[in-house]
C-alpha cells in the first residue's frame, strides 16, 4: 500500500500528524507525487505556517502522504507513486487528491491528517474511505508553503477517522479554536441540485442519518448547480495552467491525463475567468439567502458509491462537493450507513463562512445519534 511518500520516526506523546506532500514540511522535500516536481525538488526550508502552527500545539509529524499527482484529480489513481489501497474495497478507488492522508487516517496511521481541497480533495477520499473530512473556509487557513492549483479555490483542512478527530485538527491549525452549539430543533435545508444524478441509497442514506439525529429537514431544489460546477471547472483549469504551465516544458515526466488537463486551461482567457467569478458571487447570493433561513444545508458527498479501480473517469467525483469550493464556505463530510450495503456513504454538511464550529459541533450529534 502506498501511503506515505515519507515516513518520520518521532518521539513524544502529542497526536500524530500527517501531512499531504503538497505542504512544505522542513527538511523534507514536497514532490506533489509528480516526477516533474520531485526531480527538482530539495528539502523545504521551513514549514508551512499551518505545520508550523501544529507543531506549537504538540502534533507529531508522522510522515508526507501520498497523492495524486499535481492535486489535480480526485480519484486518487497514480501511476507514479502508486495509488493507495481504499480500505473498505481494495478494488475500487481511494479517492483525491488527498488520498494517502485519507487511507492514512482510516488504518489508524495517524491520528489526525491535512489535506488540501480545490474541487473536494479533502471531501472525497473521506466519503471514498469511510471516515471524515472537513474543507475549511476559503482564506481562514493560510495557504503560504502549499502548492497552489487554483488560489480562488484552495484551502487546507483536516481528515480523520469521526469528527473529534476533525476539531482536534482544527486545533492544530487554530490555537482557540473550540467546538461549537447546534440546536437539534432547527431545521436544515435539504439541497437537491437539479440534473445531477445522484445514487437512490444514497439519498436516501442522507434522510435517514438526519432523521437518525432528530434533524427536521425541507428540500431545496438548486437550479444554480451546473453553472456553478461550469465555474468551478473553469477557475480549476484557468487559474490552474496559470499557476503550472512551466511544467509543460518537461512532458514525459507527468502522466498524460495530467498534462492534457494543463494545457486545457490555456483555453481559459482572462474574460472567461471574469465570468466564472461573477458566477461566484450569484452562488454566494443564492447560498447566503437560504442561510438566512436554514444553519446548515445537507446533501451527499458524491454522487455514487466509489467507481471500481479502472472505471473512474466514467464518474465526475466532484460533482457534489466543488460548488461549495467556488462559495467558499466550510463543508463537512461525514461516513453514514446505507441501507442494504457494506459501503458506507457520506453526508454533506455546509454552514455558511468561518462556522466551522457550527458545523462540527452538528456533525458530532449525528455521529452520536448514528453510533
Amino acid at each position: 500500500m502506498t501511503i506515505w511518500l515519507e515516513k518520520f520516526t518521532t518521539q513524544g506523546d502529542g497526536p500524530r500528524l500527517a501531512v499531504k506532500d503538497a505542504i512544505d514540511v522542513a527538511g523534507s522535500p514536497t514532490t506533489l507525487a509528480c516526477p516533474v516536481i520531485s526531480e527538482q525538488a530539495v528539502a523545504a526550508e521551513r514549514d508551512a505556517p499551518v505545520v508550523a502552527t501544529a507543531r506549537r500545539q504538540g502534533a507529531r509529524i508522522v510522515g508526507k502522504t501520498n497523492l495524486t499527482e499535481l492535486c489535480r484529480a480526485a480519484d486518487g489513481v497514480n501511476p507514479w507513486t502508486g495509488t493507495p489501497e481504499n480500505p473498505l474495497d481494495a478494488d475500487r478507488v481511494p479517492g483525491g487528491s488527498s488520498s494517502g492522508s485519507a487511507v492514512a487516517v482510516a488504518l489508524g496511521e495517524a491520528d489526525v491528517a491535512l489535506g488540501t481541497d480545490t474541487g473536494g480533495s479533502i471531501r472525497v477520499p473521506a466519503a471514498c474511505c469511510g471516515v471524515a473530512g472537513l474543507k475549511t473556509t476559503h482564506g481562514r487557513v493560510p495557504v503560504d508553503g502549499v502548492f497552489p492549483l487554483a488560489t480562488s479555490l484552495d484551502a487546507v483542512g483536516p481528515l480523520g477517522p469521526d469528527v473529534a478527530a476533525l476539531t482536534l485538527g482544527m486545533t492544530l491549525m487554530e490555537p482557540g479554536f473550540a467546538p461549537g452549539s447546534f440546536d437539534a430543533g432547527a431545521m436544515i435545508g435539504r439541497l437537491r441540485p437539479m440534473g445531477m444524478p445522484v445514487a437512490p441509497e444514497l439519498d436516501a442514506a442522507v434522510d435517514a442519518a438526519l432523521h437518525a439525529a432528530g434533524l427536521i429537514f425541507a428540500d431545496e431544489p438548486v437550479d444554480c448547480w451546473s453553472a456553478a460546477l461550469d465555474a468551478g471547472n473553469r477557475l480549476i483549469l484557468g487559474e490552474g495552467f496559470r499557476a503550472h504551465r512551466s511544467l509543460l516544458a518537461y512532458p514525459d515526466r507527468m502522466s498524460e491525463r495530467i498534462r492534457r488537463r494543463i494545457e486545457r486551461g490555456e483555453r481559459i482567457t482572462d474574460g472567461m475567468l471574469d465570468e466564472a467569478y461573477a458566477t461566484r458571487e450569484t452562488l454566494r447570493e443564492f447560498l447566503d439567502k437560504l442561510f438566512e433561513r436554514y444553519p446548515l444545508l445537507a446533501l451527499p458527498t458524491i454522487t455514487q458509491p466509489p467507481p471500481r479501480i479502472g472505471a473512474e473517469r466514467d464518474v465526475d467525483l466532484t460533482a457534489l462537493t466543488l460548488p461549495f469550493n467556488l462559495s467558499g464556505d466550510p463543508a463537512l463530510a461525514l461516513p453514514i450507513p446505507v441501507k442494504g450495503s457494506p459501503l458506507p456513504g457520506s453526508l454533506q454538511l455546509i454552514a455558511p463562512a468561518n462556522e466551522e464550529a457550527r458545523l462540527l459541533a452538528a456533525g458530532t450529534l449525528i455521529e452520536t445519534a448514528l453510533r
